[in-house]
């Protein structure tokens, strides 16, 4: 009899049909408390977007609020792949084809024939010099012109006459870009001081030095010579600063071709480059912040 009452209880607790109640709760009472809750929520809500708009309110559109924690810029390569790892056979297109699609792509963007308006480029020179300074990070002043960058510059890197860009001949290129930072102007070493004995004689006014060596002792006998094409061997100062995608929408980053001539076959090799300038810091974490590394194996048999 004690199960049937109890279960009659919570049959009656859930729809009691007698007095119309539903959970304990008549018709009326459960339209005052959806009410509350459409009330409480829509304040909510309320106040949750007008936190959002009150912190946009405190945004510049062209300015970053908060640059002082930007970490420096990573320093990248193209062509990019898997694992950091560059593997190929100089007489097996199938092998390094993907690598150098990669590279035409990227290097389509600096082709002459996307420089010519005078109105969004200019020519800022073949020699090293000091920052272009286009004015202040508003829009009173429109849109910015960039500088432009022939790939002419880029030797036997620029893809213009070997359209494989070594890679045919076992002799490999890298391009080299640093990150766009907004408003970031990266300052050349003060001295000599941070800088590898054998990299010292790179550095130069108005150029941010890019060197690069073997990552491992062991390897040191088998990169061989590696050629430095672009402005300076480094990153010219008078591309700086980017004023970002708003008014800067044509700017070209300075880029440094690498070839390596005479990388030992057969074996794996690994490489590392670093840019060295007063405010350009590295991070063990991070393995593009600064510098990058690389690993090759030419293969020929």
């Amino acid at each position: 009899m004690s199960a049937n009452k109890d279960d009659g209880g919570w049959k009656k607790f859930l729809w009691n049909s007698d007095t119309g109640e539903l959970l304990g709760r008549t018709g009326g009472s459960w339209i005052k408390v959806t009410l509350f809750y459409v009330v409480f929520f829509f304040c909510l809500g309320g106040i949750f977007v007008g936190t959002i708009q009150a912190m946009l309110l405190t945004l510049d559109d062209f300015r970053p609020t908060w640059q002082d924690r930007v970490a420096p810029p990573g320093l990248t390569h193209s062509p990019q792949s898997d694992k950091g790892e560059v593997n190929f056979h100089p007489k097996e297109m199938d092998s390094f084809q993907p690598l150098v699609k990669a590279m035409r792509k990227f290097m389509s963007l600096y082709d002459d024939s996307n420089q010519q308006d005078n109105m969004k480029f200019e020519d800022c020179g073949a020699e090293p010099a000091d920052y272009k300074d286009r004015g202040d990070l508003d829009s009173s002043t429109g849109t910015k012109r960039a500088c432009k960058f022939p790939r002419e510059l880029l030797g036997p890197c620029s893809g213009l006459e070997d359209r494989d860009f070594g890679f045919s001949q076992g002799k490999p290129c890298l391009i080299v870009k640093l990150n766009r930072i907004v408003n970031f102007r990266p300052r050349p070493p003060a001295n000599n001081d941070s800088i590898p004995e054998d990299a010292q004689w790179k550095v130069q006014p108005n150029v941010i030095p890019l060197h690069c060596t073997h990552k491992k002792e062991e390897d040191a006998d088998k990169i061989g010579e590696i050629k430095y094409y672009g402005i300076g061997g480094g990153f010219p100062l008078q591309y700086y600063p980017y004023y970002g995608k708003r008014l800067h929408p044509h700017y070209l980053q300075p880029l440094v071709a690498l070839q390596f001539t005479n990388l030992t076959r057969n074996t794996e090799l690994r490489v590392e480059c670093k840019v060295y300038g007063q405010n350009i810091d590295y991070n063990e974490k991070d393995r593009y912040q600064g510098r990058f590394d690389i690993k090759f194996n030419i293969q020929d048999s």
